[in-house]
C-alpha cells in the first residue's frame, strides 16, 4: 500500500530513494480511460465465467447423484485429473486445439462446412476471451462440482420425499427444496469463484504471449503486471492493485452480507 504513494521506478531498483508523491498515482489512475475499460472488461469476464462455472458445476453435481457408483467414481476421477493438471499444461493443450494451422477446432469446423481455414482465435478480442473462458471454466468446474455434490449428500432425503408426495415436480424440488438447503455452500463457492475469476492472470498472459493482442485483451491482473514489470512503474502498479483490491471487496460485500444473514437465521 505504501508503494502506491511513491514514485518507484527503475532508478529506485538501483538505490535511488523513492519519491513520495502522495495521491498523484491515484489521480492519474482515476483519469486513465484505458484503466476503466480494462476494469469493465475484467468485470464482464469475471461474472460471465463465474456464472458459467457455477451453472455447469451444479449440473455436474446433480448428475453425479444419479449415476451408479462405478460410473460416478470414474467421472470423479476424470474431474480430479482435470482439476489437478497444471495450468500451463492445460494452456498448452488449448493452444494446440485452437492453433490457426494445425488446430483440431478449425479442422472440425471445416469438416462441418464452416470457413475456418487458417482462422486465428487469438487475434480477435471476442474469440480470445472465448478460448480464455474455456480454460478458466475447465479448471474451475471440478471444484464447484465436488463441493456442491458433497453438500447435496447432506440434504435429508425425507424433505425431498415429502415435497414429492406434496406434488412437487423435479424442477420444483430442485428450486424450492434442494438448492435452498445448500444455499450457504453455494454462497461460499460463488464468492470464491468471483474472487478467483477477478484475479485471473496466467491464462490471459500466456494466451497473449501465444499471439493475442495485448492492448485489447488486458485484464486488471495483466495490466498491473505490464505497468509494473513491463514499464517499471511500480508505484502506479501498486495503486492499480489497491484499486483491484477495493473492487473485489465491493463485489464480494453482498455475498458476505448474505452469508452472515444466513448464518444468523440458522
Amino acid at each position: 500500500m505504501v508503494l502506491s504513494f511513491q514514485d518507484f521506478g527503475l532508478a529506485q531498483q538501483f538505490g535511488r530513494p523513492a519519491e513520495w508523491v502522495g495521491l498523484d498515482n491515484y489521480r492519474e489512475l482515476v483519469t486513465d480511460s484505458y484503466l476503466w475499460s480494462v476494469a469493465l472488461r475484467s468485470l464482464v469476464f469475471c461474472f460471465a465465467n463465474a456464472a458459467i462455472t457455477m451453472t455447469i458445476g451444479i449440473a455436474v453435481a446433480l448428475l453425479l447423484q444419479r449415476l451408479s457408483t462405478p460410473v460416478r467414481i470414474l467421472v470423479q476421477c476424470a474431474l480430479l485429473l482435470a482439476w489437478a493438471m497444471p495450468v500451463i499444461a492445460v494452456l498448452t493443450v488449448f493452444e494446440w486445439m485452437f492453433d490457426a494451422q494445425y488446430g483440431v477446432v478449425n479442422w472440425v469446423l471445416e469438416r462441418l462446412g464452416a470457413d475456418y481455414a487458417g482462422h486465428s482465435w487469438l487475434l480477435q478480442p471476442l474469440s480470445f476471451y472465448v478460448v480464455a473462458s474455456l480454460v478458466v471454466v475447465w479448471m474451475s468446474v471440478p471444484f464447484v462440482a465436488f463441493t456442491v455434490y458433497a453438500a447435496l449428500t447432506g440434504v435429508p432425503a425425507e424433505i425431498v420425499e415429502a415435497s414429492e408426495i406434496d406434488g412437487a415436480g423435479p424442477m420444483q424440488r430442485l428450486v424450492y427444496v434442494v438448492l435452498p438447503s445448500i444455499k450457504p455452500v453455494l454462497l461460499v463457492v460463488g464468492l470464491l469463484q468471483i474472487i478467483w475469476d477477478m484475479r485471473v492472470f496466467t491464462q490471459i498472459y500466456v494466451l497473449q504471449q501465444a499471439g493475442g493482442i495485448t492492448h485489447d485483451t488486458n485484464l486488471l491482473g495483466t495490466y498491473i503486471y505490464r505497468i509494473g514489470i513491463g514499464e517499471s512503474r511500480f508505484g502506479m502498479a501498486a495503486a492499480i492493485a489497491m484499486f483491484m483490491l477495493a473492487l473485489t471487496a465491493l463485489l464480494t460485500a453482498p455475498y458476505i452480507r448474505s452469508m452472515l444473514r444466513t448464518e444468523a437465521e440458522s
